[in-house]
């Protein structure tokens, strides 16, 4: 009984982190361009000029 006087502390504290850092990730805009990097990997662009 004295180990849930523990856990649950722990467990609120891991959760309250959790969610904090998914609240920053909304605020600094990590998932404001799902579809970018899916797609910039078809994109075939050439950086080397031709001779």
């Amino acid at each position: 009984m004295t180990t849930l006087l523990y856990l649950i502390p722990v467990a609120l504290f891991l959760g309250a982190l959790g969610l904090s850092g998914f609240v920053w990730a909304l605020r600094s805009g990590q998932y404001e361009d799902l579809d970018g990097a899916a797609e910039r990997i078809l994109i075939d662009r050439d950086d080397k000029p031709e001779r």
